[in-house]
């Protein structure tokens, strides 16, 4: 389960390295990460409390092996996501994630993106939002107004977003307004790019429930609250 921050004590932290970056993430007293360097890492680095990291424009890169082969091909599966958030609430900011099979998996957790989020360079694609084994908890990415989500290495088969055919209940908040995510789902950047327009009811200000189909023929089921 995710800890809770002492407000009183909680302050921010810059890291130059893999191992200071490990080291704030168990220093619960932090409550800002910020990147002073750009970090290469031979693990996927797991977040599993609450904390905001500010990438400060720069780029976590792993460059580790891959499967069982210890490969150094990151199209070969094994599982590496440059950052995991695990059941917990973090924010990103100005933050690149590359070199993985993929940038994030938002595990049962929730991420807030703030700034330029990169995801490019990882062999599968860049975002999954999942549950993985014994989590309950549905994962979800909010989108903020100032945010954007940067991939240069999208492909039909490397996908900006996705979602395991085993999650359901995945979510994507925008402004006021959240999407939930079929189970299998696979999103380009186009694509969520098209649900930054907020849609309402002009007569009666209602919650509208929408299916929509993308030209990935994926079925998108759309439930939009409004504040």
């Amino acid at each position: 389960l995710c800890s809770t921050l002492n407000a009183n004590a909680a302050t921010s932290k810059t890291v130059n390295n893999e191992a200071e970056l490990k080291e704030a993430l168990n220093n619960s007293n932090i409550s800002t990460i910020i990147l002073g360097s750009d970090i290469e890492t031979t693990e996927k680095i797991n977040i599993m409390r609450d904390i905001t990291i500010d990438g400060n424009n720069k780029t976590i890169r792993y460059i580790g092996k891959f499967g069982a082969s210890q490969s150094n091909d990151n199209t070969v599966w094994g599982g590496i996501y440059v950052l995991q958030i695990y059941k917990c609430n973090v924010t990103l900011k100005d933050i690149k994630l590359t070199g993985g099979n993929a940038g994030l998996l938002i595990n049962g957790g929730h991420a807030t993106f703030e700034g330029r989020i990169d995801v490019s360079g990882n062999g599968f694609g860049g975002i999954e939002l999942g549950k993985g084994s014994g989590v309950t908890s549905s994962p979800t990415l909010t989108i903020t107004d100032n945010a954007e989500i940067i991939n240069t290495t999208e492909s039909a088969d490397k996908p900006t977003l996705w979602v395991p055919s085993d999650t359901n209940g995945a979510v994507i908040e925008i402004g006021n307004t959240e999407f939930e995510l079929n189970a299998g789902v696979e999103l380009s950047l186009d694509e969520i790019n098209e649900l930054e327009e907020s849609i309402e009811n002009p007569e009666t200000g209602d919650s509208l429930i929408l299916n929509i189909i993308f030209l990935s023929n994926e079925l998108f089921n759309g439930l939009i609250l409004f504040a």
